[in-house]
């Protein structure tokens, strides 16, 4: 029983051992803020989790050591597994204000040296309290951090940029609800929403710490000029829970709750222009990755059948943004203007698809005809080099029609010789069975008294529709009534049209009142806050119901656009849309 004991007392060792050399080395630095006032102090902790010698620290250039080095070591056993922390700790007080970096930390473990990441550090005026605890919004603003992560901040002009603005939350607080607060504007971008159907929170690093994030928006930019070109920030109001020291009678950690303005920031791209070397006759601005080819959906044919040829572009690149060459074909060929058929999705690299012009042709003689090759030009921005691809030349053959006595290679603009035919004008005709047609007697006749009595008939019906016309304009309030209803579902019928599809209903619904507002008003409303508004309506005579049942609807359009939407919420959203503005139009003042 003793040697048992011994030899498991050994293979433990040699388990805990084999453990912690099977972890890989970790050697890290961290600040207790990044950010902090000259009268602050700043405690940076060096971790290790293997036993180290010949510890460097840094210089510390900028700050004055108050404390330090302190050591700790904590060694623990969790599910058999041993765990290992070596800590080297500092006190550190600023000497000045601006921006200093701690340099690297060096340590020698297992005969390697091991260097920390450098780390910046931003001081401030002084702060009136710097022993104080942080408050509930520095906590949150610490926590909490709204980014717009841009692919490509220096394209060439059309090229696709994707922009994907990221809400990331430390594990030290939560979030509970959040809200649109000014939404980005695309000046100079030709731009494309890419949908996000539902929130789904996922893990990752930011600034090398770990945090859970959640994709709010993806828009897909084509800029469309040169030069520097700002995209306006993202900003939201987020309802975030602040852990505190305190705890209730269940010993469960109470929440301070606040509400937090976050912005994703200004971001700036650098736009490259085009390149005038190499730039090709027919190029039309398309910019991407292509292909291209022109076909026909028949090659023989009799005359005055039809047969349609297809221009055609597949790839990935502004599609939307380019038109496509022109299909230059000869005179003896009736030809329809060409239909624009675009199968286009777009992701986060940018559209891609296939776009086409279809033309309708139809030859009125006997003949062979030659399609010329058409030429197809783009730029390439990942190879910064423009390409141009040319079709092969393709032969329509018709076997059977009459015969044209202009050349049927002639590719120019001649008008066709019409030629003489015995059948060509049978349907005129040439003998006809005409008979004479009775004439009747009108005076007696029952028109005759119809048309005599008809003045009679009419006048009692006048009188009548005369005091219907006056009861009406003489019923004030149903006039207005009816004029209300009028007007609210002449403003809302683009937001009915779309109720299926959330972001153009919802967008849609704000135009209409904006613009219900800047025509009855006589105001420009994207230049006024919701409480501007409110304090204009109240002033025209609106009830508060009112005024608080438009600012709501105003507040569910934006919040539609960042959560999911039913058509039976839409179509709730619209009838209570419909309701204000009549609400609204009967009660503002005349």
């Amino acid at each position: 029983m003793k040697y048992k004991v011994y030899i498991l007392l050994l293979f433990a060792c040699v388990t805990g051992v084999l453990t912690a050399q099977d972890t890989a080395v970790k050697f890290e630095a961290k600040v207790s803020k990044s950010e902090l006032g000259v009268n602050e102090r700043l405690r940076i902790e060096f971790t290790m989790n293997k036993d180290g010698d010949n510890f460097v620290p840094p210089s510390f250039a900028g700050f004055q050591v108050l404390m330090g080095p302190n050591q700790s070591v904590s060694h623990s056993w969790v599910n058999g597994k041993r765990s290992f922390s070596k800590t080297y700790s500092y006190i550190l007080n600023p000497q000045s204000k601006g921006t200093f970096t701690i340099r690297q930390a060096e340590v020698e473990i297992q005969g390697d040296i091991y260097k920390t990441t450098p780390i910046t550090i931003t001081v401030s005026e002084a702060v009136n309290d710097p022993n104080a605890p942080p408050s509930a919004n520095e906590i949150a603003g610490d926590n909490l951090h709204l980014v717009a992560e841009v692919s490509n901040s220096s394209p060439y002009l059309n090229e696709a940029v994707s922009v994907v603005y990221k809400l990331y939350v430390s594990p030290r607080i939560n979030v509970s609800n959040f809200v649109p607060k000014a939404n980005p504007t695309y000046n100079n971008f030709w731009s494309q929403d890419i949908r996000v159907s539902r929130y789904q929170v996922e893990t990752g690093l930011y600034k090398g710490e770990q945090y859970r994030y959640v994709i709010l928006k993806k828009t897909v930019l084509y800029p469309q000029k040169s030069g520097k070109l700002e995209i306006e920030p993202l900003a939201l109001e987020v309802t975030v829970d602040v852990p505190t020291n305190r705890r209730d009678i269940f010993g469960g950690r109470l929440y301070n709750q606040i509400n937090k303005t976050v912005t994703a920031g200004k971001r700036t791209l650098t736009v490259k222009p085009l390149p005038e070397q190499g730039k090709p006759a027919g190029f039309t601005g398309a910019v991407g990755q292509f292909n291209f080819d022109v076909e026909t959906s028949k090659s023989d044919l009799k005359a005055n059948e039809s047969l349609t040829a297809k221009i055609q572009v597949t790839g990935t690149g502004n599609l939307k943004l380019f038109e496509l060459p022109k299909l230059i074909l000869p005179s003896s060929l009736e030809v329809y203007e060409p239909e624009l058929v675009e199968d286009v999705t777009t992701t986060l690299s940018g559209s891609r698809g296939t776009k086409s012009n279809n033309y309708t042709i139809v030859p009125q003689y006997k003949g062979k005809y030659p399609i010329p090759s058409v030429a197809f030009s783009y730029f390439d921005p990942v190879k910064g080099e423009y390409n141009t691809l040319t079709s092969q030349q393709l032969l329509v053959n018709v076997f059977e029609g009459p015969t044209n006595n202009v050349d049927t290679a002639d590719t120019g603009v001649v008008k066709q010789s019409v030629g003489a035919d015995e059948n060509q004008f049978r349907f005129i005709k040439l003998s006809t069975t005409l008979s004479p047609k009775l004439t009747s007697v009108f005076f007696g006749s029952t028109l005759y008294y119809l048309l005599l009595l008809l003045p009679l008939l009419i006048i009692p019906i006048a009188i009548l529709v005369g005091k219907k016309r006056a009861e009406m304009a003489g019923d004030v309030i149903g006039n207005r009534v009816r004029k209300a209803n009028k007007l609210a579902k002449k403003y809302l019928s683009v937001a009915k049209r779309n109720i299926g599809d959330k972001e153009a209903f919802y967008e849609s619904l704000e135009r209409a009142l904006h613009n219900y507002l800047k025509a009855k008003l006589k105001i420009v409303t994207s230049e006024f806050s919701k409480e501007k508004i409110s304090e204009l309506l109240l002033e025209s005579g609106v009830e508060n119901q009112v005024v608080d049942d438009f600012i709501s609807i105003l507040k569910s359009c934006e919040l539609a656009r960042y959560s999911p939407s039913s058509k039976a919420a839409m179509e709730e959203d619209y009838q209570r849309s419909a309701d204000v503005i009549s609400k609204i139009d009967k009660q503002l003042k005349k």
